[in-house]
């Protein structure tokens, strides 16, 4: 989620608990092999051994259209400390799309298969390389064509988003769309798409079958979503987070973004944030309504705290 969720949400969230692994926003691929310094810049857990202060793995996710490129990038990022390659083929950006990548190779199976082959041959075989996807570009007609294409090349497995890049991220997703997937891979599917609640995570899993979900924009609406879901499976009580301690985890996500960003690019991220939790929190509601037209971070901070 580019521009959403940085390694400083990474921290947050992973340290709520309930995650298995998260993704990196992803880093664009022309035709050459980017510096050390732009895959640290995305991912500084790579000085951390690739995970979170938690303990939880980061993949460091590429996107772009030229299969030789991708793989170079795919060897740099592995020798800096990648424990995992993803390859976005879902981003719906039109500006992406022009630059022929995201959601836009779909439309070519055979060119997905080349992109995820290459870089599967370009590191070593203890790398998992991975793959994200939509249902399809204007339709759903290739969904399958891709999914087996990505299995065929190697790929340890797929998170399919359950809309085609025409339906953007309007809901509903389709949950159902994802079953004759999974029925027809070896490899693990993992469903995404419009899981914001523990409801939504049971219904997906009911429609899709499949065991494993990626969560997005849920995640920063509920915080403690993964840990709710992980608590669900293993029949133990549910704890979601409470306002305080949501506010609490702003406050502190807040003091460490200060260290890194300037202050007008703080505001609009704590901004950002509470207006995806207000949704879920009535507090959230109130407190953005407060703080929504203040540009000042210690002006914010005190109705934070």
């Amino acid at each position: 989620m580019e521009g959403v969720i940085d390694h400083h949400m990474r921290k947050a969230l992973t340290s709520v608990g309930g995650y298995d692994a998260c993704v990196t926003e992803f880093i664009r691929i022309t035709d050459c092999c980017l510096p050390a310094k732009v895959f640290k810049r995305t991912s500084p857990e790579l000085a951390q051994q690739g995970q979170t202060p938690s303990g939880v793995p980061v993949i460091l996710q590429l996107l772009g259209g030229d299969p030789e490129a991708m793989a170079a990038n795919a060897q740099r990022a592995v020798q800096l400390g990648a424990p995992a390659i993803d390859i976005n083929f879902g981003c719906p950006s039109k500006i992406v799309a022009r630059k022929m990548g995201g959601s836009v190779l779909l439309k070519e199976p055979e060119r997905v298969h080349a992109i995820v082959a290459t870089v599967r041959k370009a590191v070593d075989a203890t790398i998992p390389v991975t793959a994200k996807m939509r249902l399809g570009y204007e339709n759903d007609a290739l969904a399958l064509d891709n999914a087996l294409a990505i299995e065929a090349a190697g790929a340890a497995e797929l998170t399919v988003h359950a809309r085609t890049k025409i339906e953007g991220y309007k809901p509903p997703a389709r949950w159902e769309a994802l079953a004759p997937l999974r029925e027809a891979l070896t490899i693990p599917l993992i469903a995404n798409g419009d899981i914001n609640r523990l409801e939504d995570y049971h219904h997906c899993v009911e429609a899709s079958g499949c065991k494993s979900v990626m969560l997005g924009r849920g995640a920063i609406n509920n915080p403690s979503l993964a840990r709710q879901i992980k608590q669900s499976n293993h029949n133990e009580t549910i704890e979601p987070m409470n306002w305080r301690a949501i506010n609490s985890l702003i406050v502190s996500t807040c003091e460490q973004m200060e260290t890194d960003y300037p202050q007008k690019y703080v505001v609009m991220r704590l901004k950002q944030w509470l207006a995806m939790l207000r949704g879920a929190h009535p507090e959230g509601q109130h407190v953005f309504h407060e703080i929504r037209r203040m540009e000042v971070l210690a002006d914010i901070k005190e109705v934070l705290t």
